[in-house]
């Protein structure tokens, strides 16, 4: 209703101008009624300018609020999905995607409801301008309607067209991107001419018209002349801009349903199951200890306990609330005490107990009030992994599912754990854990010894002895090591040497436990990210724009828009007309072009920085704020930037040429536009004030809510174990929120700019009618219809430029965000001017003299003095204590830091020569493996320098083969034929490495 009332407004104004027109037009000084009745008309027409600056903005204010509503909701459902996933889902799902999700698709929301209802806006509008034409110069009006119509056709094809070509996602690959840019030029060169044809539009309109009028020997006078013009201006705004646009965003929005249609329907059903055969009770009291090697079903043991695994027959019963400790551990942001606590009360005596039984005493310099960051950082493997076991034990739960906790500490700190967390804390409870640490297994109440998902035995540890049970001649490819046991008494039946690590895969969690009434909020810290604040400086415009193309281009660019504008203003000439089109589209395909090359440059040129960061930056900064730089923003200058910036040209052009018209026609008008346009300065000063920073802010909170999201997809099985979905899906909510009040300020702040302008602009159309009728007698009739025609085209567009020139600024906020990432500090030279010789190093041979490491100048030393040599062909193992240095030497010896002292390859100093060819020529399998979507080849050898046959070889030598072939893959089909999904979740940990 609002928005009939809204376009019905910019209707009649016309009839008000026309009735305005003939009174100049049979002006008669001493017709005082005449006088009265077009003061009338001059304030019928002054209130519908205030009526439609009014209730243009409260109705897209309402419209917007509703698309931020429908986003958050969505982004709700998208969340609450997530954590939903089964690990099958999760396969064919990517952080990616979901943050894509997130960034882009559900913003679609935002614009689409904003112009929805131009649908029937638009035609209904288009109609009554139809009838009052008719009205005004009979058939010949719809010449003019049939051209409208022809290019409202073509807007909506462009339209139509975007929903194809705007398939585009943030990848940092180069080739992708290129790809995705290709398409983005392709959509904005569309938009570009969707845009020049708005602004030239009426003119082919009003000149096919008259053209019509003429050959149909009709007589127009010149009330009926300006009347046509700004009926046909009044249209251009509802049928030729927010018609094409609301189909636009129509069919985006389609596309974008459909893509988080994809996702929220995903099958939540798990694989098929991998186990068969079982059967087995525990009780309480009672310790079940599971062995097996890689891949024998040990954590989908686990899994199936939890409800996760379907179930073909048989009955699984599980009795109580149960606490599980994956065997990679998650630690979301915040302390390490709200990460032990997760949600439960804080009880001081039972806390310190389970700090004491997890070996968390002395765990770091600042105890449990240390803060974690993504990814656990700080701590280490093991230190996470008694975090997670700490978080178990406080749950006080009935049943533990432990999987292969004990893999990430040392010796010493894994006897600990297991006399005093498995053996003390939990001797009351149920307790299966996984393990390859067989000098625990006598004191399992019951072993169970897995292989391929079936039971090949079980029985207690006394029984194994009278059996005379060999338990290394159950595993395959099992290695063993000469090394004595860790606990004595280790029986001989099992042997003195303890199995090589057989970890398991990583478990898919549902809700098993039945819901804590003494459960508090769980604290997480996501701290705000530094954001610049003041004006946008020069430098970062120039930056962007010579980004795109070079000085002689934006000179080039600069004077086709003021040729541009010098053809307009007069309509009644084809060659004129003509040129107005042409000049309008060739400006608007170069802003598009520049600028969407501009925000590739950046994009590679942060690319390149990311990428040669030092390894403390990723530390520092969550994956969720990367990711922001790179989809939001880098989506921004894409998508909106260039949009925005040929907007505010356009109309920038055009109200100068509009002042320029009025001034020359009529030169006191000049009186109230000098006041005008110092009000409009301090506004629009005023208003950037506040919402420069409101932009950061709104970009810095939405990091948090892409990092909640990151971390929660990270520990979803765990999240799921302990049924912390809705504690997690509120804090979800509660970012969002955070996100939503700053995106809102900006809504508002815009809108209240918006209004004051307009009503500006409204009382400066009031000033001019009355001073067109009080000067009537000084003034002919083609000034006062050319004036006050251009005055009703000032209203909107004046505020619409100030706005545009506003929220460029807001969005160069988003191109200062990205050069700030092509500004961080870099490791050193990638290649240097002395290059080791190809065949190096021959030997390698490393020595270290009086090596000394740190992760950063702040930090302490982790490694001191270190003196050693590893001679060529040399087997060395590294051992200590948890935290005591072993990754640090990796990272020395990578120079992920700068390391002090010399480290010599072959006589050759690693300093003195280019990372690339010193990373180039080592291998690392870290202890957090990584591998990347895509084929299983791609990961073995990613600079394709290798055949075939010596991967396979490779592969045949690891466990790695076995597995490989369980999924069903035929030998070619694993190299060249399907494509493998290795996000990691689906490979066994054993395997990854």
């Amino acid at each position: 209703m609002t928005s009939k009332a809204l376009e019905g407004t910019r209707v009649v104004q016309p009839i008000f101008l026309g009735k305005m027109i003939s009174y100049v037009e049979n002006y008669d000084p001493t017709d005082s009624a005449a006088l009265h009745e077009a003061c009338g008309y001059a304030a019928g027409l002054s209130a519908c300018v205030l009526l439609w600056a009014v209730l243009h903005h409260l109705c897209f204010y309402h419209m917007q609020r509703v698309g931020m509503r429908l986003r958050v909701a969505v982004c709700h459902m998208i969340y609450r999905k997530a954590l939903r996933l089964s690990s099958s889902a999760m396969g064919k799902t990517t952080t990616g995607q979901i943050v894509n999700l997130l960034s882009n698709d559900v913003n679609r929301f935002d614009q689409v409801t904003m112009f929805l209802h131009y649908l029937w806006v638009g035609p209904l509008q288009a109609i009554a301008v139809t009838a009052l034409l008719w009205m005004e110069i009979g058939m010949s009006c719809l010449a003019g309607m049939v051209v409208l119509i022809i290019l409202l056709l073509l807007q909506s094809c462009f339209g139509m067209l975007f929903s194809s070509l705007r398939e585009v996602i943030t990848d940092l690959i180069t080739r992708l991107r290129k790809k995705e840019i290709s398409k983005i030029l392709r959509s904005s060169y569309l938009r570009g001419m969707n845009l020049a044809t708005f602004f030239a539009v009426s003119k082919i309109m009003i000149f096919v018209t008259f053209i019509a009028n003429e050959l149909l020997d009709n007589l127009i006078t010149a009330s009926q002349v300006f009347v046509v013009v700004t009926l046909f201006e009044a249209l251009r705004f509802s049928s030729t801009l927010y018609f094409p646009m609301a189909v636009e965003k129509v069919s985006e929005a389609v596309v974008s349903i459909r893509r988080i249609k994809i996702q929220l329907f995903q099958c939540q059903a798990s694989e098929t199951p991998t186990l068969q055969g079982l059967s087995f009770t525990v009780r309480p009291g009672e310790l079940l200890a599971v062995i097996g090697p890689v891949g024998a079903g040990k954590s989908s043991l686990l899994r199936a306990l939890l409800g996760e695994l379907p179930r073909s027959q048989g009955q699984v019963h599980v009795h109580g609330r149960v606490a599980y400790v994956p065997q990679q551990p998650w630690e979301f942001p915040g302390t390490v005490k709200s990460n032990i606590l997760f949600g439960k009360k804080y009880e001081k005596e039972r806390y310190e107990k389970v700090i004491e039984a997890c070996a968390l005493k002395k765990l770091l310099e600042e105890g449990d009030l240390t803060e974690i960051g993504d990814r656990g950082i700080p701590l280490s493997e093991g230190q996470k992994a008694r975090v997670s076991l700490a978080r178990a034990v406080y749950q006080d739960a009935d049943i533990y599912l432990l999987d292969d906790p004990l893999s990430a500490v040392d010796a010493i700190v894994s006897r600990h754990l297991f006399e005093q967390c498995v053996r003390q804390a939990l001797k009351e409870k149920i307790t299966i854990l996984v393990t390859h640490q067989l000098q625990y297994l006598k004191y399992a109440s019951q072993i169970l010894i897995l292989k391929d998902g079936k039971m090949v035995e079980r029985g207690t540890y006394s029984e194994f002895l009278k059996s005379r049970v060999d338990i290394f001649s159950l595993f395959e490819k099992v290695n063993e090591q000469s090394e004595p046991s860790a606990v004595p008494g280790t029986p001989t039946v099992i042997s003195e040497s303890l199995v090589q690590s057989l970890q398991s895969p990583r478990p898919s969690l549902k809700d098993a436990a039945p819901e804590d009434q003494e459960s508090e909020n769980i604290q997480v810290t996501l701290p705000l990210e530094d954001h610049l604040g003041g004006k946008v400086g020069f430098k970062t415009y120039k930056n962007y724009f010579t980004g795109g193309a070079d000085w002689l281009v934006i000179i080039f660019l600069i004077l086709v828009n003021i040729a541009a504008q010098v053809r307009k203003g007069v309509y009644f000439d084809l060659w004129l007309t003509v040129s107005t089109v042409l000049f309008g589209i060739t400006k608007s395909l170069l802003i598009f072009y520049i600028l969407v090359n501009s925000s590739l440059t950046l994009h590679n040129r942060m690319l390149e920085t990311i990428l040669r960061a030092p390894v403390l930056f990723f530390h520092r900064n969550p994956i969720g704020r990367i990711l922001n730089r790179f989809s939001k923003d880098i989506g921004h200058m894409d998508d909106l930037l260039p949009l925005i910036f040929q907007d505010f040209i356009q109309a920038f052009l055009l109200v100068i040429g509009v002042v320029g018209m009025m001034v020359a026609a009529v030169p006191w008008t000049a009186i109230p536009v000098i006041p005008l346009g110092i009000i409009f300065f301090f506004l629009r000063r005023y208003f950037l004030e506040t919402s420069r920073d409101v932009k950061r802010l709104e970009c810095t909170t939405r990091s948090l809510v892409f990092s909640h999201l990151a971390s929660s997809i990270r520990g979803l099985w765990t999240i799921r174990a302990y049924k912390a979905e809705q504690k997690f899906q509120e804090l979800f909510d509660a970012h969002q929120d955070l996100h939503s009040e700053a995106w809102f300020l900006l809504l508002t702040t815009s809108r209240w700019l918006a209004v004051y302008l307009d009503v500006t602009c409204a009382i400066f159309v009031t000033l001019v009618a009355f001073g067109a009728l009080i000067l009537a007698e000084t003034l002919d009739l083609g000034q006062v219809g050319l004036v006050l025609s251009l005055t009703l085209t000032l209203t909107g567009m004046f505020q619409w430029c100030v706005r545009q020139s506003a929220e460029i600024e807001n969005m160069m906020v988003s191109v200062e965000r990205g050069i700030e990432y092509t500004d961080l500090e870099k490791e050193a030279p990638w290649e240097l001017e002395y290059r080791p010789p190809p065949f190096w190093p021959p030997n390698g041979r490393i020595s270290f003299s009086s090596v000394n490491f740190r992760y950063n100048s702040d930090s302490p030393l982790v490694l001191r003095n270190l003196e050693e040599i590893i001679n060529s062909g040399e087997k060395y193992g590294i051992v200590g204590r948890t935290g005591a240095g072993k990754s640090s030497l990796i990272a020395a010896l990578f120079r992920l830091s700068e390391p002090e002292g010399d480290i010599c390859i072959d006589d050759i100093l690693t300093t003195y020569i280019g990372l690339h060819d010193l990373r180039k020529k080592m291998s690392v399998a870290p202890q957090e493996p990584v591998l990347f979507t895509g084929r299983m080849r791609n990961n073995l050898d990613p600079f394709n320098e290798h055949t075939d046959e010596e991967l396979w070889n490779v592969l045949e030598e690891t466990v790695a083969c076995q597995a490989s072939l369980s999924m069903e893959f035929s030998r070619q089909e694993y190299w060249s034929g399907l494509p493998f999904p290795c996000p990691g979740d689906l490979l066994n940990p054993g395997i990854e490495p």
